[in-house]
């Protein structure tokens, strides 16, 4: 990747990390759900109004790091106004960037992506690919309909005792 090109895609997460788009509680929402980064410290609630398939509208709230912030802006933005199966569909392929090999995913265009792509570098950092996953696994899980907080980590709460499920 070149220094012009990595220099635009960090202005882009801290841009939205900044000023995070879709942000706060969504008063009409008719699915949520929570999710958990323990080893972060990221905590978010993804809130939909879904009439139908459609994502009519989605908010997030929560705390984190920039990567996860920047992650959950640009997520909302990019599944508003998406069916589910293609918001499902967005998830795969963003899943696929930030898990790919480092040296693939900074050459691998991905249209469908469009901006989200700025994450194709946290495939370096195996830490921050759970910063740039939880928003979209909370998302996943909301779209489910799951109660249960998803969480980054294995842990006692989440071994099927009703306190979070491991993503």
């Amino acid at each position: 990747m070149t220094s012009e090109l990595r220099e635009l895609y960090q202005e882009t997460i801290l841009d939205h990390s900044r000023k995070p788009r879709n942000f706060g509680a969504l008063a009409e929402a008719n699915r949520t759900a929570e999710g958990y980064n323990p080893l972060c410290g990221d905590r978010a609630r993804i809130d939909l109004a879904v009439e139908g398939d459609v994502i009519k509208d989605i908010r997030f709230q929560g705390a984190g790091c920039s990567i996860f912030t920047a992650s959950a802006s640009m997520m909302t933005e990019g599944v508003k106004g998406k069916t589910r199966p293609q918001a499902e569909a967005l998830f795969e392929r963003f899943h696929d960037l930030i898990t790919s090999d480092p040296q693939q995913a900074s050459r691998r265009a991905i249209p469908e992506l469009g901006k989200l792509t700025v994450f194709a570098g946290v495939s370096e950092f195996p830490v921050r690919v759970k910063c740039a996953a939880l928003a979209w696994h909370t998302l996943k899980a909301a779209l489910a309909g799951e109660k249960v907080p998803v969480s980054t980590e294995v842990s006692e709460s989440s071994s099927g005792d009703g306190g979070g499920r491991a993503l």
